[in-house]
């Protein structure tokens, strides 16, 4: 093999290296993600408001990841300059990076509220949070899945059951609102429940921006079918309890 050939195939290691790298990155901020969550959930369940401080201040290293993420991809823009596939993995992986944060900052957010409601007397429905949570989980280790694997079906998989944690989501929006009116006592706490719910389903459609980014990855080409939502809640009536 001459100098040539020896520098070049050098040069695509090098870059399949960075690009694994940048891949273990985004995984790990997706575990710690994860793990953000469940704790949070976990505070809320045991009303822990140590264990819910824990959840806002580690909140940083998935910030911290981000950022370290970003870092790499100017670089792998700069010195590569890649095209093609190569440049759709490496806009994925920032894209996918920030929608990571965000579930990360939404996790934080449960936490946060949780803090406050735990101010209050403990509420029934409290329970309902972490079926949620479970569906929001399992979306979100699905397309880490897909990412990894770069599979396109199994992401849009993931995507299309987005539609499930809307559906969820609505269900308890409406419970909540039926225990705020038979008791105004309910209110305060229920308000504090209702964000923490809506938090969760926005980790969901996190979830599916991520599947729709590795789809791209994948094929060149976005989703054809638009997302269906199941979340009526910004069409819902509340009816006068007089």
């Amino acid at each position: 093999m001459n100098t040539e050939n020896r520098t070049a195939e050098h040069i695509v290691k090098s870059y399949d290296d960075e690009l694994k790298r940048l891949t273990g990155e985004i995984q790990r901020m997706g575990e710690i993600a994860l793990a953000q969550l469940a704790a949070a959930i976990n505070a809320v369940m045991e009303r822990d408001s140590d264990a819910a401080m824990t959840v806002v201040q580690n909140d940083r290293s998935i910030d911290s990841l981000e950022q370290e993420v970003s870092h790499d991809v100017v670089r792998l823009l700069a010195l590569r300059q890649p095209m093609a596939h190569d440049l759709r993995e490496i806009l994925a992986a920032l894209r996918i990076a920030a929608d990571i944060e965000r579930i990360g900052d939404y996790a934080a957010n449960v936490a946060k509220r949780s803090l406050v409601l735990n101010q209050s007397a403990p509420v029934q429905l409290t329970s309902a949070l972490p079926r949620l949570a479970r569906l929001a989980e399992t979306l979100v280790r699905e397309v880490l899945a897909a990412y990894q694997e770069n599979d396109a079906g199994r992401a849009l998989a993931a995507w299309a059951r987005d539609e499930e944690l809307d559906e969820q989501y609505t269900g308890l929006f409406r419970e909540l609102l039926t225990y705020m009116m038979e008791d105004p006592r309910n209110i305060t706490p229920c308000t504090h429940l209702l964000f923490m719910a809506k938090n969760i389903e926005r980790i969901g459609d996190h979830a599916t921006n991520i599947a729709e980014n590795i789809y791209f990855l994948v094929h060149g080409t976005q989703i054809a079918q638009a997302r269906r939502k199941g979340d009526s809640t910004s069409a819902m009536m509340i009816d006068d309890p007089r």
